[in-house]
């Protein structure tokens, strides 16, 4: 499940990426406001969108929900490890301490 999700994906993040070069910029009409042109508007609404437009936010969207589900299934995927199946072994004994050696009874005097 989770690997159809990562292909569809990618694919989708694909199809954005063309869907998103093949349309024109707004800056396309920055020309018309300088005088070769009568446009209706440089940076505003340019009324209802065209079929590229609305292509490109159902694939937005699905994008989106693609990228939620695999960060849900990420999150909840039971976890392995490398070590499963296997009876878990006694840790070695330690070693036994030694004792500290006796400190000397009197300090030793300096030689002259």
């Amino acid at each position: 499940m989770t690997t159809l999700i990562a292909i569809l994906h990618v694919l989708i993040s694909l199809f954005i990426i063309g869907v998103v070069l093949l349309q024109s910029g707004k800056g396309a009409e920055m020309g018309a406001s300088f005088g070769s042109g009568g446009s209706q508007s440089v940076f505003g609404a340019g009324g209802g969108g065209n079929f590229m437009t609305k292509l490109t936010t159902a694939a937005a969207i699905i994008f989106m929900l693609t990228s939620l589900t695999l960060a849900y299934l990420s999150g909840h995927m039971p976890a392995s490890s490398i070590m499963s199946g296997k009876q878990a072994q006694k840790p070695a004994p330690a070693s036994p301490v030694k004792p500290m050696p006796a400190a000397p009874a009197a300090p030793v005097s300096p030689v002259k």
